[in-house]
């Protein structure tokens, strides 16, 4: 017989992609955060990883899960603009941290070359008129 059986090709096809659809969620960045909750709807997703900025509870910023200092934060976002092909970057703060902190990252997130800033919020808070969803 000279068919090719091709019913064990799909099989491990299709349990790699059952792998991979788990393994995705997981991959994202995890750092840490206490984030703020909002009766917002999620973004849509981009083709890219996104590029996610943290501000933990004790004011240290990170780029992905690498910390950053303030004074270089600036020239890391410039330089990873440059290797970049859109300008959306999530930004995830804790919840305890001062507002004024959180606009001036937006700000370095802005003149980094980062215009298209997202804030990552947890779901299922209270919305304006102070009802819980």
């Amino acid at each position: 017989m000279s068919e090719i059986n091709i019913t064990p090709f799909v099989d491990v096809v299709l349990v790699l992609l059952i792998i991979f659809m788990v393994a995705a969620p997981l991959m994202t960045v995890g750092v840490p955060v206490k984030l703020p909750k909002t009766a917002a709807s999620a973004l849509p997703g981009d083709r890219e990883e996104p590029l996610t900025v943290t501000i933990t509870a004790s004011g240290e910023v990170q780029i992905q899960t690498t910390p950053v200092s303030r004074d270089t934060l600036v020239a890391k976002l410039r330089a990873i603009a440059a290797e970049r092909e859109g300008d959306r970057v999530y930004l995830r703060a804790d919840g305890s941290i001062p507002y004024e902190m959180v606009m001036q990252v937006m700000g370095a997130l802005n003149a980094g070359g980062f215009s298209n800033v997202g804030l990552v919020t947890d779901t299922g808070g209270p919305t304006l008129d102070g009802q819980d969803e």
